[in-house]
């Protein structure tokens, strides 16, 4: 699924557009992701990401960068051979389109807004 579009708080992927935090899997796209601590990404916050398998999880941790992976979330992930790259949304949406076209399986989990 191609990202088209994103500004602060406002992304569009193929022909749909969201305006509350994604999760965009190979399959579909996941909208209103909430986490448990708004500006911090824990574990609990990924069972949907993990569900999905991915090889690489791109992180969008907001137009300014706010959100943050806490280390504990960053050594869960690579236990699960799951390559962590997180970045603002502004530079996480083009990465994640590049790679698209050298992983068959990542995930995006996008903070839209600060």
């Amino acid at each position: 699924m191609k990202i088209s579009a994103y500004e602060f708080g406002k992304i569009s992927i193929g022909d749909a557009s969201f305006t509350s935090d994604v999760i965009i899997t190979p399959d579909r796209v996941i909208d209103s992701w909430w986490r448990k601590q708004g500006h911090e990404l824990n574990i609990e916050d990924l069972d949907e990401i993990v569900q999905a398998k991915p090889e690489v999880l791109i992180v969008g941790t907001g137009y300014y960068g706010r959100l943050q992976v806490p280390e504990e979330t960053r050594r869960y992930l690579k236990n699960r051979d799951i390559e962590l790259i997180d970045t603002t949304t502004r530079e996480a949406v083009p990465e994640f389109n590049r790679l698209q076209q050298e992983y068959a399986h990542i995930v995006a989990a996008l903070h839209l807004t600060c």
